[in-house]
């Protein structure tokens, strides 16, 4: 064979060879590109989330729409995508002996009716039971005057429960005795109102009936509920009243807030001062002595300190200069 066939036979295997090479190195490129690809949704991750913008907020929901002890919930926030964003209703507790649960008279409790006298409430009393009067005069008196126009349109009807009514009723007394200060003040103190008699004068006028503080207190909430406790949620304006609650009362914060105003009152030094062998009580516990029952059971249902049962009883003078 000739020098020159040789040559070209070898070059003829030559690229046979570099062909099958080439051949080879698509396919490998081709199957690596083919597992990435298979793989990707696996390994790709979620970019993550923009911090420099604020967290999208919770809707709010109205007053109506949801009960006091359920908290508003996101769908989607916060839970697996197989959960269902629920609330549990707890049932209120009642506070053990010197323990000051949290108010129950959130926005969510405030019905309609009430929301402007919890308002107002929330401005102008402080948690002690101070009262700006000077600014409810100023600042607050056409709200107030308002919330008195509805009391009088929507009172309390046969269909309404046992605490809506309790509620009404004891939010009236308490609104008309601001009114009453507002429209004399300034004074130093109730009892210079209608000669000392400010509690007898019928001039509070609800539906089609007037009616005085008195009648509020003594033929309706005392003979009706026959609840002592009535007695620390009612406010005359004076200093050695129990302090006014400043948020309106309802059919759903009233029991635990009986409850509650009842247990500050009872253990505050500045109303009552109760060891075991040594009692001295604000005259309310004298003067309403019959709602009270056993006084010493009643008083020792919610003292820190209970009185023994040879423990005497004294009484405080009551003073009645302005709350403010």
């Amino acid at each position: 064979m000739s020098s020159i066939n040789i040559l070209g036979l070898r070059i003829f295997i030559f690229s046979l060879f570099l062909s099958g090479l080439a051949a080879c190195s698509n396919s490998q490129q081709s199957e690596e590109s083919a597992a990435t690809a298979h793989k990707l949704p696996e390994t790709e991750t979620q970019a993550a989330p923009d911090t420099s913008k604020p967290s999208e907020s919770l809707p709010v929901p109205s007053a109506d729409a949801i009960n006091p002890s359920e908290a508003p919930i996101a769908p989607g926030k916060g839970l697996a995508k197989s959960e269902t964003p629920t609330a549990k209703k707890q049932a209120p507790s009642t506070p053990e002996k010197g323990e000051v649960a949290p108010l129950e008279a959130t926005k969510a409790q405030v019905a309609p009716l009430h929301h402007t006298w919890d308002q107002l409430l929330q401005r102008y009393v402080s948690a002690n039971g101070k009262v700006n009067y000077k600014g409810f005069k100023t600042e607050g008196a056409g709200e107030l005057e308002a919330y008195l126009k509805v009391l009088a349109a929507q009172t309390p009807q046969s269909n309404w429960s046992k605490a809506e009514k309790m509620a009404y009723w004891i939010n009236a007394y308490n609104a008309f005795t601001i009114q009453l200060i507002l429209e004399h003040y300034p004074i130093k103190s109730i009892m210079d109102i209608h000669k000392g008699k400010p509690w007898d004068v019928s001039w509070i006028k609800l539906g089609e009936k007037n009616y005085s503080l008195n009648q509020i207190e003594n033929d309706i909430l005392r003979p009706q509920y026959q609840d002592a406790r009535i007695h620390f949620a009612l406010n005359c304006a004076a200093r050695s009243c129990p302090p006014l609650l400043n948020r309106a009362w309802t059919a759903a914060n009233l029991e635990r807030n009986l409850e509650l105003r009842s247990r500050l009152f009872i253990n505050d030094s500045s109303f009552n001062r109760i060891e075991a062998n040594s009692v001295k009580l604000s005259k309310i516990f004298d003067w309403y002595s019959a709602d009270f029952g056993e006084l010493k059971a009643f008083i020792n249902r919610y003292a820190d300190t209970p009185a023994s049962a040879t423990a005497k009883i004294d009484y405080f003078e009551y003073d009645w200069s302005l709350n403010e």
